[in-house]
This record gives structure tokens, C-alpha cells and sequence, in this order.
């Protein structure tokens, strides 16, 4: 029989059963489309020195700027510290939440333990929180000043007006106290408590089960329980950054005291009536306002969900609106509560829980216009936006859109796939992120029952082309002032490191597993058992692998909903990707993967070939 040759679709297709999706793929990892063509992403390394540039906590924001004296910064927000990045020195800049006078606070040590427990009276503390100690005096053993004058995270709250702390010497081991620590620290003991930390994973509601197991006595609920997942938007005001935790303060670091603390807009010189609250900040670039959206209205102290205030022009600390500046406010009306916003051209874009607004600068006397561009969409998450090359994408909970001026469904062939294998319970999780260099938008989510982003789906807008894979990332942030290439964020065994995307062909350093398997394909509309004794590979192999290796395996089952088996397999390799490979594989419907899984291996398809014949009915 002659040869035949496969020219399957690009992209990923899975909407409706792998048979009527013939002649397209159905699934793939770490695959991407260009000119039609299948090919390996690139790979990732870690960006600085594990051992030493590293974060705590969940990343959730990278942003990244340049100032006018050619510094490259990068800021990273996490779900317990916010972090300056200069070079590869990690600065925390975790704005304060509150700083005690001398004296209110003491110390109590028991000998035989290393927990400490801290006496501050109404503390307002959470457990994880930290808290950095100065002017304390040793407790006359081995609880020295040395061990209390630095940072600590909160171990337990005991009550309102006490928790404990671990004890522990400079380089961080554990320091046990002896029967000399009797002393309390003195009377010139300081704290100063950062702002509280957030959750990792989304927690549906505060009651039975949101905490952790064993963290409160029994009976009774835990005190500083938390309660929302800590998602950071992050912003350029000048060379300066602006930074708000989502139902937090608006806080503001200046880049010409590098080394000290973001600060609340309250605390800047000639402050007047900040937001206290705000869900999300985003600079106005063109006329450098910042727009404070979900945030406390003037003159008021509770958080408006569809309240909008914005400061004076090129001033951050104005926001009291008078005759002779630019500060106001506006509130929208289509929704219950704003869920995100993001910068497009010439405008911000503003998503309430049940409409799209446009919000754009027009000067005095009103100076921005909110315009209702559509109701009956939203966003699944404060950060499921992204603008590439002037056009958003966003996600909604059951749809993805395209926005040019108007929005639009955005057609997708893997849209079952990604909306039912989503768990939504943790879909504040989703953010969207592009890669510009490769014309590529998309979406790190939670798959099934996973509490951790476990899963992507990509959308190359130029072959509109969709793929899907498996990989852990909390943050991403596009090819910028600090980087050519795309950086991302990931937290392993409670280190989080920051990675160099399209680097190499490996995982870190290790292979990595990418593959691409067709969907089901037949003869004769599966009328007869096809016969398949043949296979002409026609792999490009691009990376540094001296010897690459790509499997070909053949699937095979008897009916459209019969169990697939595997048949037969064969690797190509450099030396005979031309050649014809023997196999032997029988079933009424096909498939062919292909896959690779050794290092410094990339490759591009063709076409393959495959001696195909009709084989009986039975």
C-alpha cells in the first residue's frame, strides 16, 4: 500500500470526543505552535543563587522597571513579605502595620524549651505574622539580646495580648532557654510589626475547617484566623513603586532610600485622605494619577467595592479633592464589587462581578469617565487580564475574551477541557500571563482537586493555535527592563525561587517530559481495522543534544469508546530521523505520540507517514 501522509491541525483540540476531533492533536505538554508547526517550549533555569537570593511565601506579583540612573529592579509581592530585587540582593520592604514604644513589650522564657512567649497588649497579630524586636536585654542566659533583637514569625496567637515566638541565634538555629533566663527583656523593648501576612490557597469562608489542625484549643476557634488569599498589584508611579495588597493599604517605595520599607500613603510628607483600603491600585500612566479601585470613599472608613478615587496629579500623597488639584472619586454602578482592573491603551479597564468599564482620562472639570462597555461578563480572578501588544485577554468562569475596544468571545478549542478540569474553589488562584517574543497569552490555573497551580493553557494569537500542559508557576511577568527573557515564580519545599523562562531545553537542569499525542484517526470512517506496519517520522531536532531522542507510539482501540493499548513504539534519533521505522499496530481507531524525555533536547515536526491498510472487520 502507499504511504500516508498525516498533516494534522495546529493546536490542541478536545472540545467533543477525541474521534470527531480527528486529524488535530488532543493533548501535549510544554508544546507551542510556529508556522503551523509543532515544537518544544524552551526551558527554565533559576534566575539567582538558590542558596542565597531566595523569598518566602507564595509570590503572586513580578514587576519589574528601570530608573533614570540605569538600575533594573524588580519587585516581587508574596503571600508573606515584598521583596526589592537589585542585582541579585533580595531587600524586604514590607511595610509596617504598627510600631510599639519602649517598654510594651516583654518576654517570658521556660527552661528546657525555646519557645518564648511575647506579652504586647492588644497586638493585633496573626500567626505567621513577623515582628522585629530592638532594645531588648538578654534574659540573663542564653536568651541573649543578640537572640531577641531580630526578625520573628508569630509560632502561635495565645490571646489578644500575648503569642509565642521560637527562639533562635543569628544564623536561624533553634536556641533553647536555661534556668538563667528569668528576665523579661527590660523596659526598652521595641516591635515593629509588618503588615499581616495572607493566605497561600482560598479558604471558603472562617468557620470549621479554615484553619489549621491542632492550632487552637479544642472547642473553641483560633484567634488571627485568616481569612483571604494575599494577591498583590504592583505599579510604577515615576521610578518609584506603588504597591496595595488587595483589601489592604496603598503603600509607596521610594527608589532613592532603596534599602528602607514601603511606607502607607498616610505616612508620605503632606498626606491628606488616602484610601485606608484598597482592592486593587493601577497608575494612570499618560497623567500620572493613582486610580485606588474597590477602595474606603472619601471621608469614610469602610471599603466601597465600587468605589474609584484618584490622587492629585504626579502627587502621591493628595488625595483630598479640591478646586486647585486633580484628586476625585466615581462609583460604578453595574455590579456588587469590583474584581480587577488592568492598563490598556489609553484607558483602564475595570471588571465588576457582572460588567466591563472602560475608565479614561478627560480632563477637568471630571477628570476620568467610566464607561459601561458591557454587563454580563467578569473575571474568575483579580488577575486573569493580560494586554499583549495593545489587546486584553481575559478569562471569565466559563469563557475566554478578547477586548479591542469591545469585547468578544474568544473561539477555543480546548474550553471544556480547561473550564471542567478547573477547581473553582480556588480559582482566585488563576492569573494570565504572556509571552510576547513567542506571540503567546495564557493561564496558570488549579486542576481537579489540586489547591496548588498545577496546570496552563496557552493561546498563540498569531496561529490561533491553543495548547495545554502541566507546570507549577504563582506569578509570571513578560521579557522586560530586567530580563529578555519571560520570569516566573515558584515556591518548592517552602523556598521560593524566581526562573529564567526560554533558556535552554531543560527543567533546571534536569529533562524535561513534553509530548504531543493526536487525536483518534481511521480508514474508511472506521468501517474496517486498520493495519499499520510503517512509520516515517519527520522531526527537526534544534537543541544542544549531541544524540536526541523522540518517540513515536502507536495507540489503538476496537470502538470510539473502547480502552486505548499501547502497539508499538519507536525512537528517532539525529542519525535516522529520515528512516523507516518498522512497527506493527492494529485497531479500528489510531493514535501516534510523540514524546521526549532526555536533556538538552528540542525538536520541530513535519509530517509523518504511515503505511496504513485496511486489515478486516472483525
Amino acid at each position: 500500500m502507499p504511504l500516508k501522509r498525516f498533516n494534522f491541525q495546529a493546536g490542541i483540540k478536545r472540545e467533543g470526543t477525541a474521534y470527531n476531533n480527528e486529524g488535530a492533536f488532543y493533548d501535549a505538554s510544554f508544546i507551542r505552535w510556529r508556522s503551523g508547526r509543532a515544537e518544544k517550549m524552551g526551558g527554565w533555569v533559576k534566575k539567582y543563587n538558590e542558596a542565597t537570593a531566595t523569598f518566602i511565601g507564595l509570590c503572586r506579583k513580578i514587576h519589574q522597571w528601570v530608573n533614570l540612573s540605569n538600575q533594573r529592579y524588580i519587585a516581587l509581592g508574596t503571600s508573606k513579605k515584598l521583596y526589592q530585587v537589585l542585582g541579585d540582593s533580595f531587600t524586604d520592604v514590607t511595610p509596617l502595620r504598627t510600631t510599639t514604644s519602649a517598654g510594651d513589650v516583654t518576654f517570658a522564657a521556660t527552661n528546657g524549651s525555646s519557645t518564648l512567649t511575647v506579652t504586647d497588649s492588644s497586638h493585633g497579630a496573626a500567626k505567621g505574622d513577623f515582628v522585629t524586636f530592638s532594645g531588648a536585654a538578654t534574659l540573663g542566659g542564653l536568651i541573649t539580646a543578640a537572640v531577641l533583637n531580630q526578625e520573628y514569625e508569630i509560632a502561635t496567637i495565645a490571646s489578644t495580648n500575648t503569642y509565642t515566638i521560637t527562639a533562635k541565634d543569628t544564623s536561624g538555629d533553634t536556641v533553647t532557654a536555661n534556668a538563667s533566663d528569668s528576665g523579661n527583656g527590660g523596659g526598652s523593648t521595641v516591635g515593629a510589626y509588618q503588615i499581616s501576612i495572607g493566605l497561600d490557597v482560598a479558604v471558603a469562608g472562617t468557620g470549621w475547617g479554615s484553619g489549621t489542625w491542632g492550632g487552637g484549643t479544642w472547642g473553641n476557634s483560633e484567634s488571627g484566623l485568616l481569612s483571604s488569599l494575599r494577591l498583590w498589584s504592583i505599579d510604577n508611579f515615576g521610578e518609584d513603586i506603588i504597591a496595595n495588597v488587595r483589601s489592604g493599604g496603598i503603600y509607596y517605595w521610594d527608589a532613592t532610600n532603596p534599602t528602607n520599607r514601603a511606607l502607607p500613603l498616610s505616612g508620605l510628607s503632606g498626606a491628606s485622605n488616602p484610601p485606608s483600603e484598597c482592592l486593587t491600585a493601577v497608575v494612570s500612566t499618560s497623567d500620572r494619577h493613582i486610580l485606588a479601585i474597590g477602595c474606603t470613599p472619601f471621608g469614610g472608613s469602610n471599603i466601597d467595592l465600587m468605589q474609584i478615587r484618584w490622587c492629585d496629579q504626579a502627587n502621591a500623597a493628595q488625595w483630598t479633592p479640591l478646586t486647585t488639584n486633580t484628586a476625585g472619586d466615581l462609583r460604578l454602578s453595574a455590579g456588587s464589587e469590583i474584581i480587577g482592573a488592568i492598563r490598556g491603551r489609553q484607558e483602564v479597564l475595570v471588571w465588576t462581578d457582572i460588567a466591563l468599564y472602560s475608565l479614561r482620562f478627560i480632563g477637568a472639570p471630571f477628570i476620568f469617565k467610566a464607561s459601561l462597555i458591557t454587563e454580563g461578563i467578569s473575571m474568575i480572578s483579580p488577575n486573569a487580564a493580560v494586554n499583549a501588544n495593545n489587546v486584553v485577554y481575559f478569562m471569565d468562569r466559563g469563557n475566554f475574551y478578547i477586548y479591542t475596544g469591545a469585547a468578544q468571545t474568544l473561539p477555543c478549542t480546548v474550553l471544556g477541557y480547561v473550564f471542567d478540569n478547573l477547581n473553582q474553589d480556588q480559582a482566585e488562584q488563576v492569573f494570565a500571563f504572556s509571552n510576547t517574543a513567542f506571540n503567546e497569552i495564557g493561564w496558570f490555573y488549579c486542576k481537579g482537586e489540586s489547591t496548588v497551580i498545577d496546570s496552563y493553557v496557552t493561546y498563540n494569537y498569531v496561529e490561533k493555535a491553543w495548547s495545554i500542559g502541566s507546570l507549577g508557576r504563582t506569578a509570571w511577568d513578560d521579557a522586560g527592563a530586567t530580563s529578555s527573557v519571560p520570569l516566573a515564580a515558584a515556591t518548592i519545599s517552602d523556598v521560593g525561587y524566581i526562573y529564567n523562562h526560554e533558556t535552554g531545553y531543560n527543567d533546571d537542569g534536569s529533562a524535561m517530559t513534553a509530548f504531543l499525542e493526536t487525536a483518534d484517526f481511521d480508514i474508511d470512517d472506521g468501517e474496517h481495522f486498520a493495519f499499520i506496519r510503517r512509520l516515517l517520522p519527520d522531526v527537526e531536532f534544534i537543541g544542544t543534544n549531541t544524540a536526541p531522542e523522540l518517540t513515536y507510539t502507536l495507540k489503538s482501540r476496537s470502538d470510539a469508546t473502547g480502552t486505548l493499548s499501547t502497539q508499538s513504539s519507536t525512537t528517532v534519533t539525529n542519525s535516522n530521523n529520515y528512516g523507516v521505522s518498522n512497527v506493527r499496530a492494529r485497531g479500528r481507531q489510531m493514535r501516534v505520540r510523540m514524546e521526549s524525555t532526555d536533556a538538552d533536547n528540542a525538536w520541530r515536526l513535519g509530517d509523518v507517514r504511515l503505511d496504513i491498510r485496511q486489515d478486516g472487520r472483525r
